[in-house]
């Protein structure tokens, strides 16, 4: 028997090549022989354009459909249509009209479906297709204060896709249970969802193996665990530690609370008067008795985007492992941590369209084997005594108890929604969106953007003398409109230009031009009363 609805939706596109025989036992699925389709490690599959559906696949086991999306999604996800051009040349192509999202088969995986396929990528007028995007996230389907929502509080956390959403309750519904030790279908379900999820994260980042790959609670509590670990075990009286003025406090306070128990000294690369690291005070910074360095990608008050190829490179040349925070990166713009050869990357979920509570941290495989546990309990041990424990291997080594089954599961469907509209395609859009946004808002007489940096994400810190922040947010959100307005725990950076506050719109994937139209009326109007107020 052929899949069902394979073999006609390959033969519908002739490039693609034979259709597979795939044979499938109609009373054993769980022995579903895979091994005719083209694997998606080391094989290179020919281009395709897209076009028909595939129906839901019934039949088969949850790790073997996870085999089997992958598959599929060479075809149609973001890297199929560049399967002609040079490695080298890659980033810089747009993927064909032909990608298509994928729809959740029950499986915890994504297949297109004839009638719930939608093209998200491009419009008529060959931008991002935000109108079909937007149908997507049923938050933005509101009113506040009698207006449509603005979600422009992006930075702080994204909203979330149905597909993110319906997953999770899927899972609930059909699948949930504790996983690993379980001898019952549920454990085996929930364990396969699971670890698929940590695979796609792997995948995504493209982490050598899925054992690289650690979930946590969020950044935050990822630089906690390499900080804690890693200053136990390395950091010793006199040494010291790099992070920069531009770093999120998430980075700043776990490194300074190790330095001060360990007695070392935390250092940090300055920022000039745009926004941008100046890189070459890192050398004077880098000492013999330096033993980590630990920056932002991404700086989550002026959207500068750091050159942290360099500051690895600068780094190892000394033989200095460096930390990676991702959070403000990772849904902007692609990560590729074999390439940065960062020694660590973490990020959140719920900055990257996924759910909160959950998070990542990367780590090299011999970075990960010395460093010990973080906490203690279930899953984390081979054996213990009274006397003794023996600890697991990485990643369980570092995940203690019970850990976030389901949020993580969700991640994935996150990570999945994010490849089928092509992470290029997010940053061509919200770069479009930010430079429309800092054109139109510079032209409002009385309100200053902070920074200039060279290069940037869509983060955009406003200031309008004579009104604080927080009153400016909260007359935005009579509006409609969602923003951010503090220090956004990142007050070294704004102290740095000069400021205790900033208010902070941030932009995504669902964001129009016709809300930053929006943003920028109601700026106006507050610029007109703050000029006449007594």
């Amino acid at each position: 028997m052929i899949l069902n609805g394979l073999d006609n939706f390959l033969a519908n596109a002739p490039t693609l090549g034979p259709v597979p025989q795939v044979a499938v036992p109609n009373e054993a699925p769980d022995e579903l022989d895979l091994s005719a389709l083209p694997r998606p490690d080391g094989v290179s599959l020919p281009t395709g354009g897209g076009g028909g559906g595939v129906p839901a696949i019934g039949g088969l086991s949850t790790a073997d459909a996870e085999l089997f999306r992958g598959v599929i999604a060479k075809y149609f996800a973001e890297d199929v249509a560049l399967a002609n051009v040079p490695a080298d040349q890659k980033d810089d192509v747009t993927p064909s009209k032909g990608d298509c999202i994928f729809k959740d088969n029950g499986f915890g995986i994504g297949i297109p479906e004839t009638e719930q396929v939608r093209n998200l990528r491009y419009d008529e007028a060959d931008t991002l297709n935000t109108t079909e995007i937007r149908k997507q996230f049923p938050i933005l389907d509101q009113k506040v204060n009698g207006h449509d929502l603005v979600w422009f509080d992006n930075g702080a956390t994204t909203q979330k896709p149905l597909r993110v959403i319906d997953g999770i309750a899927h899972f609930y519904k059909t699948d949930y249970s504790n996983i690993h030790r379980g001898a019952h279908t549920l454990a085996a379900r929930s364990t396969d969802q699971y670890e698929g999820a940590r695979e796609k994260v792997a995948r995504f980042i493209n982490a050598s193996a899925k054992e690289n790959i650690l979930f946590v609670r969020g950044t935050t509590e990822g630089i906690n665990l390499v900080a804690q670990t890693f200053g136990h075990k390395f950091l010793e009286e006199g040494d010291n530690v790099i992070v920069s003025t531009l770093d999120h406090h998430a980075n700043i306070v776990p490194w300074q609370q190790v330095c001060k128990e360990r007695k070392a000294e935390l250092r940090a690369i300055p920022i000039d008067r745009n926004g941008d690291l100046i890189l070459s005070e890192l050398e004077r910074l880098i000492s013999p008795r330096t033993k980590f360095i630990s920056v932002g990608h991404v700086n989550n008050t002026f959207g500068t985007i750091n050159d942290v190829q360099s500051i690895i490179r600068t780094a190892h040349a000394h033989n200095i492992p460096v930390l990676i925070d991702g959070a403000q990166s990772i849904a902007h713009t692609k990560v590729d941590v074999q390439q940065l050869d960062c020694d660590f990357f973490v990020f959140s979920g719920h900055k990257i369209y996924g759910p909160s509570g959950i998070g990542v941290v990367y780590g090299k495989k011999e970075w990960l084997e010395q460093l010990p546990p973080w906490q203690g309990g279930g899953n984390m041990i081979k054996d213990v005594t009274i006397e003794h424990t023996e600890f697991n291997v990485p990643p369980m080594r570092f995940e203690a108890g019970t850990p976030n089954i389901a949020d993580a599961i969700g991640l994935g469907y996150a990570l999945d929604f994010v490849q089928s509209v092509g992470i290029h395609n997010i940053e061509r859009h919200e770069h479009e969106l930010t430079e429309y946004a800092r054109q139109q808002i510079g032209r409002i007489p009385g309100i200053t953007i902070m920074g200039n940096p060279k290069k940037r994400v869509s983060v955009i810190s406003l200031d309008i003398p004579g009104i604080p922040a927080p009153e400016v947010g909260q007359l935005l959100d009579k509006e409609g409109i969602a923003v951010r307005a503090g220090h956004h725990c990142a007050q070294p950076a704004l102290r740095a230009l000069g400021y205790e506050m900033s208010v902070r719109p941030t932009f995504a994937v669902y964001n129009t031009r016709e809300e930053v139209d929006r943003l920028v009326v109601a700026l106006q109007k507050i610029v007109r009363d703050v000029e006449h107020r007594p």
